[in-house]
């Protein structure tokens, strides 16, 4: 019988004062996302596209809030977020990995606003 080594959540705690969303796994790692960083982070094809360079940046997202959680199976969480988008499933595997990876994802994000906005100005 094979053992499950992938990293279990053993909490999922919605903070909406603090617009956070914690989340403990089994071997004790533990991340706290921002709610504008997991809306410019969704697994969804909007935000994703269907290949590489087809991703859609994100912007003014600092005050989008959540308005549900829905568990999808035993494997990840569907966030309904107040600007209407909701079609990102998040799975535990891609919490995990984009809390692993957080800083270097957000520091990304912010660089691509700031040449966005860079090159916007006349």
């Amino acid at each position: 019988m094979a053992v499950n080594t992938i990293p279990w959540p053993t909490e999922l705690t919605l903070d909406q004062p603090a617009k956070v969303l914690k989340i403990s796994f089994d071997d004790g790692l533990h991340f706290e996302f921002s709610f504008e960083f997991l809306r410019v982070q969704s697994p969804s094809a909007e935000v994703r596209g269907h290949g590489p360079g087809q991703e859609v940046l994100q912007l003014n997202k600092q005050d989008v809030g959540i308005n549900e959680l829905k568990p999808v199976g035993n494997y990840g969480v569907q966030i309904v977020f107040n600007d209407g988008h909701d079609t990102g499933i998040y799975s535990w595997a891609w919490l995990r990995e984009i809390g692993e990876n957080q800083p270097f994802l957000w520091g990304r994000y912010l660089e691509q606003v700031a040449q966005l906005n860079a090159e916007s100005k006349p």
